[in-house]
């Protein structure tokens, strides 16, 4: 590790100032004794399992990677050096649409092919190329908006701040994905369908950023105002994204700890999903019943019912639907049986679930904070399985 990081307990500190948090106030949410927080700020005593690390980054708001520090977040494959050019590119969108500009893409069909290109490398989990695409992607698309290209640049444009929230959310960065949504939600102003299909980034991105509640409320908000008068007349792409936005507010409703919102969503959407035929995937929603099910392994993953989740999980693979969803969401779904494993207490479990994670979609597992965490606790709870010792050496967590 790097001797001018900071061991984890002063970055809990650091932390702990920066949510305006007394000892007491963070000890009392975590309940345990300001003399306990005391001695883990000053490294007296360790900090050194992930359940206590994730509980503790839960109550400070943020990614446990940020506490585990510099040994996880530097052990990727690059997919987060672009972060920055992203930053860059939203900057630019007031720059672009204060006068007018020339369109620098040749045709609109061009523009949709990249827009296409850019969802296909999402859905493989290639995460450190489409760092390298947004940006430009960004700076096209919304130059071309900006120089009067109708209602389809629109509608382009809302479909690549989609990418880059949901991209920014898998990287660990949030607040960024917020207002990559936020652009998304304001260019669907007026269109209830399109503000809802908005709405699922701008769920997730609350999500992560440990806005549980707000995302839960956005996101059943967007579902009601699209819920059909007569249901059984919708079309199955309109049904599609209520289904996904009612799974996005289960997953925030989670991470609140209320059970019976989770159970509630989610039988509403398994609803829905039972006339969802599977056809074409018109919104990049990849919604259907094994999306149902995947998220109900998820949330009780989240609600740390490992047991049950671990139950479910090998009835949700052989679902019809399972080899149909997108490999980032399989492969982020078996990070998540990871967790449920390592809840249990079975290590082997969790290294083959990770290890199946990361043959699917490599960067999905050794790029995102959240699963490089779950890595380094398998690799930290006692002697890895060979599986996982050869991934965390690969990714730097073992030297």
């Amino acid at each position: 590790m790097d001797n001018s990081e900071p061991p984890i307990g002063r970055r809990v500190a650091q932390w702990r100032a920066r949510r305006r948090m007394t000892q007491q106030m963070l000890a009392d949410r975590l309940g345990k004794s300001k003399s306990w927080v005391d001695k883990v700020e000053r490294g007296v005593r360790a900090l050194d399992r992930f359940s206590v690390i994730q509980e503790v980054a839960e109550v400070l708001r943020v990614d446990a990677a940020l506490l585990l520090g510099g040994d996880v977040r530097r052990a990727g494959t690059g997919g987060t050096e672009g972060v920055q050019g992203v930053r860059a590119a939203l900057a630019c969108h007031d720059i672009r649409a204060a006068g007018p500009e020339v369109w620098p893409v040749g045709s609109t069909g061009e523009l949709h092919r990249r827009v296409e290109h850019a969802w296909l490398t999402y859905q493989h989990a290639h995460y450190p190329q489409l760092m390298r695409l947004v940006p430009a992607l960004l700076a096209d698309a919304s130059s071309a908006h900006a120089a009067g290209g109708g209602g389809d640049v629109a509608g382009l444009l809302r479909q690549v701040y989609r990418i880059v929230a949901s991209l920014l959310v898998k990287l660990g960065e949030p607040d960024v994905a917020w207002l990559a949504a936020d652009r998304a939600m304001v260019l669907s102003t007026g269109d209830a369908l399109w503000t809802a299909v908005a709405s699922v980034p701008l769920g997730q991105a609350l999500r992560a950023s440990g806005q549980g509640r707000v995302a839960v409320a956005a996101t059943t908000v967007a579902a009601h105002r699209i819920a059909p008068s007569v249901p059984h007349g919708a079309l199955p792409q309109d049904l599609a994204v209520c289904g996904t936005l009612l799974v996005e507010a289960a997953l925030a409703a989670a991470t609140c700890a209320d059970h019976r919102s989770v159970a509630e969503l989610l039988d509403r959407a398994a609803e829905i999903a039972e006339r969802v035929d599977g056809g074409q995937d018109h919104h990049h929603t990849g919604f259907g019943a094994a999306a149902v099910r995947v998220a109900r392994v998820a949330a009780a993953v989240e609600l740390g019912d490992g047991g049950e989740a671990i139950a479910q999980h090998a009835q949700t693979v052989r679902l019809p639907g399972w080899r149909r969803l997108p490999v980032e969401h399989r492969a982020a779904y078996l990070v998540d049986v990871a967790r449920a494993y390592l809840q249990v207490g079975d290590l082997l479990g969790a290294g083959r679930a990770l290890v199946e994670a990361d043959r699917a979609a490599p960067a999905e597992v050794r790029v995102r904070p959240s699963a490089r965490t779950v890595i380094a606790e398998v690799a930290r709870c006692g002697p890895a399985p060979a599986g996982v010792a050869h991934l965390a050496t690969a990714i730097g967590l073992i030297r």
